[in-house]
């Protein structure tokens, strides 16, 4: 019966995942193991100086270990925490490592360098939509992939009333995380000319933000999938009126296609120089940290 069943397609068929995809996910996966001991790390030396009365300088986590070094400190809250900071250096170190491995594994992937075009999305988000997604082809529309990540409200209809709850959260959490952070930052933006951060904040006026966040989310998902099934950019404007057609319309088209691939170019440089920044950053600091060791 399950054999006859599959033969009609009343069961869905298990997705494989190709095997550049999945050298993606699993490089991702240790990037967010990396990112989340970083984290931890220096959560826990705050809290050490904390407990010793001392202050340590707000800075983004990159300078987190130059800052502390040269901070005002006392000696015995230094020298409880001088192992925590050398691990942080030299996972620092490894995170900027992984990170040029991913932009090499990206740069043979064009689709993540399209899907870049969007507005709150980055190398790391378009890289997980992909290696999640896999195929744009074997969905077949934008409700599907929303429903496959789990950001579609949770329906308990009967012959009723229909009820919709929550999400459900069912799917990849990792890259229902990435989109809630993405559509945070669309939020964030407050760009007018920008459609989706018109919509949700038109949304966060009714249901507020939180809900208008995650429906964004549901959305930019959606709109991610269009355009890798149509291999085209990010296009804000409509820029085909009713009534153009023909070359002015071509000419158009490829204009905007240009701009928003040089943005998407120019994203991209800008990431790997802040990753060679990181490593040499890092790299200097593990030679800082055994050369104290030795002292």
């Amino acid at each position: 019966m399950l054999a006859r069943a599959v033969e009609r397609g009343g069961i869905p068929l298990a997705h494989v995942l190709s095997p550049a995809r999945r050298e993606l996910r699993l490089k991702l996966g240790v990037r967010r193991s990396l990112v989340e001991t970083q984290t931890n790390l220096v959560v826990t030396i705050r809290g050490i100086a904390r407990a010793q009365s001392d202050t340590l300088p707000r800075c983004d986590t990159e300078y987190f270990v130059e800052r502390v070094r040269n901070a005002a400190i006392k000696d015995e809250t230094r020298a409880v925490i001088e192992p925590l900071l050398q691990v942080l250096a030299h996972t620092q170190k490894q995170l900027a490592q992984v990170d040029l491995e991913l932009e090499a594994l990206c740069a043979e992937e064009p689709v993540i360098h399209l899907l870049t075009s969007a507005p709150g999305v980055g190398l790391i988000v378009a890289a997980a939509f992909v290696s999640v997604i896999d195929e744009a082809h074997r969905f077949k529309n934008a409700h599907q992939v929303g429903s496959y990540l789990g950001l579609v409200p949770l329906e308990d209809s009967s012959g009723g009333p229909r009820r919709l709850g929550s999400i459900t959260k069912k799917g990849n959490s990792y890259m229902r995380m990435l989109a809630v952070q993405a559509a945070w930052t669309i939020y964030r933006a407050n760009d007018t000319s920008d459609p989706l951060c018109r919509w949700v904040h038109a949304v966060a006026k009714r249901r507020g933000k939180r809900i208008a966040v995650v429906a964004l989310a549901r959305r930019l998902v959606g709109v991610l999938w269009a355009m890798w099934r149509d291999g085209t950019v990010y296009n804000p404007a409509l820029l085909a009126r009713s009534g153009a057609r023909g070359h002015e319309r071509h000419a158009q088209e490829l204009a905007m296609e240009a701009e928003s691939l040089k943005r998407a170019a120019e994203k991209a440089k800008k990431r790997v120089r802040e990753a060679n920044k990181r490593l040499a950053s890092a790299t200097a600091s593990m030679s800082e940290s055994e050369a104290h060791s030795t002292s």
